[in-house]
């Protein structure tokens, strides 16, 4: 064998075993993306999935507030001396100092964050993510369970039945029927109850403008959650 045909087959078996090589480290390369890209698409669609649920409490909460604002309306009516219908006694009675929790679904962000808040690639989808769960969510959760204001039976409860109790109509099974009218109220006690009010409906209208910012985000986020994990 002559010396070029030796060196010829030599730089051969060098290009084919570098080709060998470069495909393999590219195979693997692949798989590992593959089943990065895999991992992150399970974590966003567990995310996804738990939005979906809170969206359904959001939605039970706002409606809940919405409820309270209006038997604030309802009792500040009977306050005043105006009609109002009897059989709406019981149901605003309860739904006045009704008070509600912020439920969220953190398995998938929970997952996440065990795997790194940079595992979502898109920069954008990740600061929304984040700023949903460790912001937005944050506060709504103080605001509804710690914000001692917003604790509407524990801050008003005795104060607004000490001062209806007298006025108060059961039926024989315990039930609160109605209220007897007109109201005979000394002015300091009419303008108590009418402060109350005042401050449970405001409050309660203040979360139900959070609640309605915060559902607009997770709807948005959802959406463009599905577009990303689409097949």
């Amino acid at each position: 064998m002559s010396t070029r045909n030796h060196w010829s087959n030599y730089v051969f078996e060098i290009i084919s075993v570098f080709i060998g090589v470069t495909l393999a480290f590219g195979l693997s390369k692949w798989n590992e993306n593959r089943r990065d890209y895999q991992s992150e698409r399970k974590i966003l669609i567990e995310i996804r999935n738990g939005l979906k649920l809170d969206l359904k409490d959001l939605t039970e909460n706002i409606y809940g507030h919405r409820v309270g604002i209006k038997a604030c309306r309802y009792f500040r009516k009977i306050i005043l001396e105006k009609p109002v219908a009897d059989d709406s006694t019981s149901g605003y009675y309860y739904a006045l100092l009704r008070d509600y929790i912020s439920i969220q679904n953190k398995s998938g962000y929970e997952a996440l964050k065990s795997k790194g808040l940079e595992f979502i690639s898109n920069d954008s989808l990740r600061v929304k993510v984040i700023a949903l769960y460790d912001y937005n969510y944050e506060i709504l959760e103080k605001l509804e369970e710690d914000y001692q204001e917003i604790q509407f039976n524990k801050s008003y409860f005795h104060r607004i039945n000490d001062i209806l109790a007298d006025f108060m109509i059961f039926d024989k099974k315990g039930n609160l029927k109605n209220m007897k009218q007109p109201l005979k109220l000394s002015t300091r006690n009419k303008n108590l109850l009418l402060s109350y009010l005042l401050r449970i409906e405001t409050n309660r209208r203040v979360l139900e403008a959070y609640y309605l910012q915060v559902e607009k985000k997770v709807k948005e986020l959802i959406q463009e959650l599905d577009k990303t994990i689409k097949p």
